[in-house]
């Protein structure tokens, strides 16, 4: 069975970047779609660009923090489709701050959406992808689930814990029906960045050299991002790698693991 034809798909984040680049994909190759997404607006926008190439496809107002709407979530998509082959826990944010700056509540935000959304989609979808011959579940990580850079603490911490969190499941549905991937995007250019939330106190200036930098290095499109995932989940590539910088500073990583940052301070040009 083809994961990204044949199925039905869930995909979360879907009303921009990677989320919304997965969807459409999707559908044009002829799989059934189920969005989430806390932003209505974003989403309605992603259905709208389906247009002729959309197959049966639900919309659906969730915040992956809540677990009760995440429980709901996956009834309601069991109630309309019948079925799920193939989950991707897509929702992300980011935070600016250093530790010391940032609040515990700002922290939780963050945690919230990008770790336990995801555990919550895996929970509560992983029943309805056992009952099926094939199923596939996809997280998204990060090149920051991989390194942790300053200024990111909060968001290295929950990357690090969504790939922790992947690898672990993986190795317990390893031999069953589901197949598990873990995603490690770098240098997409998508607007995680200019939608990050600032800590108190932290200046303007930080979040605009952070958005500059980012912009410098982004190489990938949503769209190529969203082809890569795709491709790898067909291929059941446990490990997937988005964009060249992600290859890079995996092999930094590998070779400096207590010292890496030095090295991607002087290859991309980063301010210390």
């Amino acid at each position: 069975m083809s994961f990204v034809s044949e199925g039905v798909a869930v995909v979360t984040g879907a009303g921009s970047g990677i989320g919304r680049a997965l969807a459409l994909r999707l559908a044009e190759k002829g799989s059934a779609v189920a969005l989430a997404d806390v932003d209505e607006a974003g989403m309605m926008e992603t259905v709208s660009l389906l247009g002729k190439r959309r197959a049966a496809v639900s919309t659906h107002v969730v915040d992956v923090a809540d677990e009760e709407a995440m429980r709901n979530f996956a009834d309601d998509v069991v109630a309309r489709h019948g079925r799920v082959t193939l989950l991707i826990n897509n929702a992300g944010v980011a935070l600016y701050g250093n530790f010391e700056e940032i609040a515990l509540d700002d922290f939780r935000w963050l945690m919230g959406i990008n770790f336990w959304g995801t555990v919550y989609g895996v929970k509560y979808f992983l029943p309805v992808l056992r009952r099926q011959a094939r199923g596939h579940i996809a997280n998204l990580s990060s090149v920051f689930g991989m390194v942790a850079p300053p200024g990111q603490c909060a968001y290295a911490t929950s990357k690090f814990a969504v790939r922790g969190f992947t690898e672990a499941l993986r190795h317990e549905l390893a031999g069953s029906n589901v197949g598990v991937s873990v995603v490690h995007p770098a240098g997409v250019k998508t607007s995680i960045a200019r939608r990050a939330r600032l800590a108190a106190g932290v200046p303007e200036t930080r979040k605009t050299e952070g958005i500059a930098t980012l912009d410098r290095l982004a190489t990938s499109s949503p769209e190529q991002a969203a082809e890569r995932i795709l491709r790898g989940i067909e291929r059941r590539q446990q490990r997937i790698l988005i964009g060249a910088a992600a290859r890079v500073i995996d092999v930094m990583q590998r070779m400096r693991p207590a010292s890496y940052w030095k090295l991607m301070e002087k290859r991309y040009n980063l301010t210390p």
